[in-house]
This record gives C-alpha cells, structure tokens and sequence, in this order.
C-alpha cells in the first residue's frame, strides 16, 4: 500500500518524536520548523524534507499534522499569508494541538468549504513517548476520515480512541489535562505541608507509591521530587496555565460552575506569575514550598531531618 505523503509543523518536544516515528517507519516527510530548528536538521538526516512556509509544505502533502502551541498558532498556521489554506487543494489536517474546542469546531466547518478535512488529534503521555511511540490520542472526527489516518497515528500512537465528531478529542484533552495538573496542584500543596509538620517526601512516597492513590502522572513527578530529574515531566507551566484557561472557558460556555478547575488554574498562575512559566509542572512544587516560607526548593522535603539543602 503507498503512503500518504505527511506534512508536519510543530517539531518541538512532542512533535520531534512524532515526525521521527513517521520518516523511521517510511511515511514521505515534509517538515516545518516552528521554533526548534536542530530538531529539523535531526530530521532531514533522516530522510524529511524540508518546506519554508506552510502553504509550500502543504503543495507538497496529503495529510497535515500540526502539533504547535494552541488554537491562534493553528488558525495562523492555516489560515495566515501563504498558509496551508493558501495552497488551494484539497487536504486533510490532523491538529494534534492541545486547541480551544470551539475554535476546532468553527475551523473545521470553515475549512470543509474550502474541501479541507480539519480534525483534532490532541495527545496525552510525555516526549519519551513520542519518541518511544507509545502515545495516547483521542481523534474528533468522522469514522471514515478517523479510519484513514489511522496507519498514521499509529507510528507514533500506542493507542488511537476515537471520541466523536471534530472538537471532542480537543475537550476531552482539556479534561484529561484538568485531572492531571489537579494532581499536580495536590500533590504540590501536600508536599508543602507534610514539610511543615515534618514529614519527608520520602516517608510521604512511600506511603502512596504502590497504593490505590499511585499512576503514571504521580511516578513522573515525584521523579522531580526526590531525584531532582527535571526532563522526568517536560511540559511546561506556561502550556499547562493555557490549557486550564481554555477549560475555564470552556466551563464558562457551558455554563458548568467549575470551582475546583479554578483553583487550579490559580495555582498555576501563582507559578507563571512568579516568572517560573518555562519550568516543567512537577517544578510546582517548589513554588508552593518557596511561597509558603519552606527554604530551598522541594529538594528540602528529602532532607527535613538534618537540613541539608541542593
């Protein structure tokens, strides 16, 4: 069977690993920088070609995927000078985007005037998966669109679950992301204050580590937490700030009184505003700690007893 041609935007910490996944397996790449160039280079080594705008990379492709940083960078992307849009044919884009839903829906009623097939392909997991390709991806899409990229998802995807018609896999992003960076939030201000009555973050891991209150997100974490890796979560406070915006807004279209969604989406925005935007979400935690008086950063939990600091 011939492979679609793919044409790919976005080739930063996620979209890396993807696009790699895709030339690796033998898909024809055509590729774009957005803000990571070495990332390019990687990739033409690799056998990808390289397009200097997205109406060029978009002459040259069937399928589009973007993986940029939310919904104004996809609508720029597409409908910007000489964007996909601009090159006039026919051609499907798969926005694996963590975009505003409503934003997904309007494009993709736009675009289909035009005969653009737009869908959302919004991932969960981490870069190491992308590379490993084991990530999760929820489609919004028509069965039949959904069936057709499939193969392609697939290079990069460990599991593909098709939500529904285009913007339910951008919400259902939006609520798989509110659970995760609620638990980041609760684990940050629990680590707080088991510091202050004296308790490590050892004595606490141990405690929840192997139990009913244990997953993937919390193992990640507290990778940052006790061994101070800070790639073991590379998704930064900015995008998670973002992303929890757009469910606020989202609940606010609804009209969903959402007091736990706001609450975390404060407790990001203590972070961001405090300058400490482009760290990574386990880093969190150290925020909370420094606000709330606790010296050092979350590394101090380990070593309450003797005061030992980093």
């Amino acid at each position: 069977m011939t492979k679609e041609r793919i044409g790919f935007i976005g080739v930063g910490l996620m979209g890396h690993g993807m696009a790699g996944n895709l030339v690796d397996k033998g898909w024809p790449l055509t590729v774009m920088a957005h803000r990571s160039r070495d990332a390019v280079e990687d990739l033409k080594t690799r056998g990808a070609k390289e397009a200097l705008t997205p109406r060029e990379l978009a002459e040259q492709s069937d399928v589009v995927i973007l993986c940029v940083t939310g919904s104004p960078q996809v609508q720029a992307v597409i409908q910007g000078p000489d964007g996909l849009a601009a090159a006039g044919k026919s051609l499907l884009i798969i926005d694996c985007s963590t975009s505003d839903p409503s934003v997904t829906v309007r494009l993709a009623e736009e675009l289909a005037l035009s005969g653009i097939t737009f869908i959302d392909a919004p991932l969960s997991r981490t870069p190491a998966d992308a590379k490993a390709g084991t990530l999760d991806v929820m489609v919004g899409g028509e069965p039949d669109v959904v069936e057709r990229v499939e193969p392609v998802l697939r290079a990069f995807a460990g599991r593909v679950v098709h939500t529904g018609p285009a913007g339910t896999g951008h919400t259902m992003k939006l609520l798989n992301n509110f659970l995760s960076m609620g638990y980041a939030a609760l684990y940050s201000e629990a680590l707080a204050l088991g510091s202050k009555a004296g308790l490590s973050a050892q004595t606490f891991d141990s405690v929840i580590r192997g139990g009913r209150m244990d997953c993937g997100f919390y193992q990640t974490f507290f990778k940052y937490v006790l061994e101070r890796d800070r790639n073991a979560h590379k998704f930064t406070l900015n995008n998670a700030l973002k992303d929890l915006t757009y469910l606020n807004s989202f609940a606010n279209a609804v009209g969903l009184v959402n007091p736990v969604g706001a609450a975390t989406r404060n407790s990001f925005a203590l972070a961001v505003n405090a300058g400490r935007g482009e760290d990574y979400v386990p880093m969190l935690s150290d925020v909370v700690a420094e606000f709330n008086g606790i010296s050092g950063n979350s590394v101090s939990f380990q070593h309450s007893a003797d005061g030992l600091k980093e």
